[in-house]
């Protein structure tokens, strides 16, 4: 099975500290988009291109455990894993603390393909995905 991943690093900014210090736990999931961003991007299936070939790729389900907070000004490394493409993209997510290496949080995010011209979800991965992926369909 093919590894597809993607880490990018993130200091967290003021605007997303809540009143008692620390990240908001909603700015989660834009720490994951933007990892997810890159990962997509790595092998030419970014939401342009997404759209270019006719689907889009809704969230239809995002699942976050919080094992640490992340404080202003913390630099973190969001990793961005591709774990399932055959009927679904299934992304695992890691935050790190950059320099202890220490796990902050972890998570998954489930999209499926819908077919921009009729809007139906499609129950297989459209062929554009293995093409772009480098992949034959099982």
């Amino acid at each position: 099975m093919r590894t597809v991943e993607a880490q990018v690093e993130i200091t967290i900014p003021f605007h997303d500290i809540d009143s008692i210090g620390v990240a908001w736990h909603g700015h989660y999931a834009k720490y994951f988009e933007i990892a997810r961003c890159e990962m997509l991007d790595s092998f030419g299936y970014g939401y342009d291109a997404m759209r270019a070939s006719g689907f889009m790729w809704p969230v239809i389900d995002m699942r976050i455990r919080y094992v640490k907070p992340v404080r202003f000004g913390q630099r973190v490394l969001v990793k961005a894993t591709l774990r399932e493409w055959e009927n679904r993209l299934l992304i695992d997510y890691l935050v790190s603390d950059r320099e202890s290496g220490q796990r902050l949080t972890k998570g998954t995010t489930v999209q499926v393909a819908v077919d921009m011209s009729n809007g139906e979800m499609c129950f297989v991965s459209p062929p554009v995905l293995f093409e772009r992926l480098g992949l034959q369909r099982a």
